[in-house]
């Protein structure tokens, strides 16, 4: 790969190195990554059973059926582009290309982070206000919703695209990587990229931190009401849907805090297992999601039985 690695020139072309020193084993990683068609085919069967079944036009649902489509998103950021890395050995990949890998990788991973967010809401109101739940949550306010959620992602992350196309790239072209990550790039190039760092963690702060302590406050106040229901049954049926939910953080949220951390303090980790615990984190969320609501929801899980 030393022949890929050109200085004095502005690079418009990168080489993604797959994982770091484990060629050698690229066929058989590759494997793992085959999840990605189970990834297709659970959320597009979900999407597919929750908008084809009027009885599942519910707020939980169409929230579920979001999620859906932004796991697949998000998914398809980049396991594509690493099945070509560990089967035909193309890494290449132009500078837009991996600009436009950035965007929707990020846009589509806080889509997910507020779509959790409002799920988590969702839940404060079916167990809170139980009797002014539909009249709340309405087909057009889920819209409205929907769409907000959508436009902070795209908002916040397009000023990362332009902070980085004013860049000039001449230090290296390779990424030890299977995908294209946003610091990962900036520090190839020979400007002052501080700008980027600090508009990078302001980003991190006003979306998926703050989501976080939001769905943690969200939760303080659902057990709070949860615990003052006077019928076990009721109070075991009101954590039993929020379980569904507290499914799905945990594999969203965990592998990307547990990558965080081991980036920061882990030095002594090898470059290898920093890449396959950032794949994992774009592979498990999208490849449980499915699974945990159709196992748990037994609505969907009885149209899953119909379907086939």
């Amino acid at each position: 790969m030393a022949g890929f690695n050109y200085t004095g020139v502005n690079h418009r072309v990168f080489y993604v190195l797959g994982i770091p020193g484990q060629e050698d084993l690229h066929m058989w990683i590759s494997i793992s990554f085959i999840s990605y068609v189970f990834i297709l085919l659970g959320n597009g069967l979900l999407i597919f059973i929750i908008l084809t079944k009027s009885s599942l036009h519910k707020p939980m649902y169409l929230f579920l059926c979001m999620l859906a489509g932004a796991d697949i998103v998000f998914a398809t950021t980049t396991e594509p582009k690493a099945l070509a890395i560990f089967w035909c050995n193309y890494r290449e990949i132009s500078l837009n290309g991996c600009i436009t890998q950035l965007y929707f990788q990020h846009s589509s991973f806080i889509s997910e982070s507020g779509i959790l967010l409002i799920m988590a809401f969702d839940r404060y109101i079916a167990i809170c206000y139980p009797l002014r739940y539909t009249s709340i949550l309405t087909h057009s306010l889920i819209g409205k919703i929907g769409v907000v959620v959508f436009l902070r992602a795209h908002c916040t992350i397009s000023p990362m695209i332009f902070l980085l196309k004013r860049l000039t790239f001449c230090r290296n072209n390779i990424l030890p990587h299977t995908f294209c990550e946003y610091i990962g790039l900036a520090k190839y190039a020979r400007d002052d990229i501080c700008i980027n760092i600090w508009y990078g963690f302001f980003v991190l702060m006003s979306t998926v931190i703050l989501d976080v302590f939001l769905i943690f406050a969200s939760y303080v106040l659902i057990l709070h009401a949860v615990f003052h229901i006077p019928s076990q049954d009721a109070r075991n049926k009101a954590l039993n849907t929020c379980s569904f939910h507290v499914c799905v953080i945990i594999p969203f949220y965990g592998p990307g805090i547990f990558s965080v951390l081991t980036q920061r303090f882990g030095h002594h980790i090898p470059l290898h297992v920093h890449v396959l615990l950032a794949s994992i984190t774009m592979l498990a969320p999208p490849m449980l999601n499915p699974i945990i609501y159709g196992v748990k929801t037994k609505q969907i899980r009885d149209q899953v039985v119909y379907v086939f």
